[in-house]
């Protein structure tokens, strides 16, 4: 939320002016971070999300979150280490090898960025998806990576957007695969004219009036929890009790199914993370982030929820959804009037030689690549001039390669034999 303070020590964060130096820095970084994304992707994504895609999918992943999130770091260095914006972590701390749901507020079109900023604090920024809005998968360049690193689109329909959502979520049941989903329920990003419709609903059907967030959809939240649940909750075993307490200090829930002479077989794992952010001192749009000239710092509030408190059935779901965000709708209310979240300092600064060390590796592979574009063979040319067509192919008709070997099992197992 937005956030005015009126002490003069909190002076030098307010509202920063776009000046002849930010708009110049901006529009390097911009073209920085598109070049960049571009000879990632003509060089990289044909390699890694096709051919290697046709042999593994989970070797595929992990080629492909190496790449571009690389890539993808390139984002927090900007806000934290150019523009300089405070990002501060409150709550719970995420661990960083867990498969997580997240739920989070749309204050802004560029929330779900600075997800990337905890992300990234977790060696997880390669493997984090998003369900996004499908006018996001038309952008130049931008569209093609958030295809290849398998973000879902989204008509905001549910009659038109299930079968998608739900064939998509199927392919990141392996508990093998690392991954972090982000869903925001609010279906798109705050303004005073949708909350008040937002009010208006909740008052006709009884449903909690919020100020500072609108009511979420929960078709969508309950397909994730539903498709996913099973590879969430599936966890190592440990020997001893001091194993886990030494592996997992932070974990306050145990779900014990089976204790032979002091042995745990199985425990529940917290895997649902509830993610409210707040702003100061105006809430920030793109070019705001590109330019530096907004925010001045980013609040992120962190909540854990075991997964054996969440309800299962889809209307327990959608009222327990409903409810996180009338504490949500709270909390920011609270942020308004305090200018922070609760027990701040839940995460690590982000570090300066891990940024400029990512950064120099991402600009020698662009320089490297680039070379070899224009001063090298034409048959370079030539691979770039296929991997556009099918990057511009694959993302409009959201194709996916499938591996050899299960496509053709698949199909064996569903020839049925003709009996005379």
């Amino acid at each position: 939320m937005e956030y005015c303070s009126s002490r003069n020590s909190d002076a030098c964060l307010k509202h920063r002016p776009l000046t002849a130096v930010r708009g110049l820095r901006g529009l390097l970084c911009l073209l920085v971070i598109l070049s960049t994304a571009f000879m990632m992707l003509v060089y990289c994504a044909p390699v890694t999300a096709v051919l290697l895609r046709l042999c593994s999918i989970h070797y595929s992943r992990k080629v492909t979150s190496f790449f571009f999130g690389s890539w993808l770091a390139l984002w927090p260095f900007l806000f934290e280490k150019i523009n300089r914006t405070k990002v501060a972590f409150s709550g719970e701390t995420v661990p960083a090898k867990e498969r997580i749901l997240l739920i989070a507020n749309h204050r802004t079109e560029v929330d779900w960025m600075y997800l990337w900023d905890l992300a990234l604090r977790k060696g997880r920024i390669g493997y984090i998806r998003y369900i996004l809005k499908s006018s996001l998968m038309r952008l130049p360049v931008f569209g093609w990576v958030f295809h290849i690193v398998e973000f879902i689109s989204v008509e905001r329909k549910w009659e038109v957007d299930e079968s998608n959502v739900c064939q998509m979520l199927s392919t990141f049941t392996d508990p093998q695969d690392p991954l972090w989903l982000a869903v925001f329920p609010e279906g798109t990003d705050f303004t005073e004219q949708k909350c008040i419709r937002s009010q208006n609903y909740a008052a006709e059907n009884n449903l909690p009036i919020l100020k500072n967030v609108l009511l979420p959809k929960t078709k969508g939240f309950s397909a994730c929890l539903t498709t996913l649940r099973s590879s969430l909750d599936a966890g190592p075993s440990f020997n001893k009790w001091e194993d886990w307490g030494r592996c997992y200090p932070y974990k306050k829930s145990l779900v014990e199914v089976e204790v032979n002479s002091g042995v745990l077989c199985h425990w529940c794992r917290m895997l649902v993370y509830d993610v409210t952010i707040g702003y100061k001192h105006r809430c920030p749009s793109f070019m705001d982030n590109v330019f530096g000239v907004d925010p001045s710092e980013v609040h992120i509030h962190v909540q854990r929820y075991p997964l054996d408190e969440i309800p299962i059935s889809e209307t327990e779901v959608a009222a327990w959804l409903v409810d996180r965000f009338r504490v949500k709708d709270q909390k920011l209310s609270d942020f308004v009037a305090q200018g922070h979240f609760p027990n701040q300092g839940a995460e690590e600064e982000l570090s300066t030689q891990m940024c400029i060390v990512n950064f120099a590796a991402v600009i020698a592979f662009t320089g490297t690549c680039t070379y070899l574009t224009f001063f090298s063979s034409f048959w370079f040319r030539i691979y770039v001039a296929l991997s556009c067509a099918y990057l511009a192919t694959a993302t409009y008709f959201n194709i996916r390669p499938v591996p050899i070997v299960g496509f053709v099992l698949n199909c064996r197992n569903d020839m049925v034999p003709f009996d005379s």
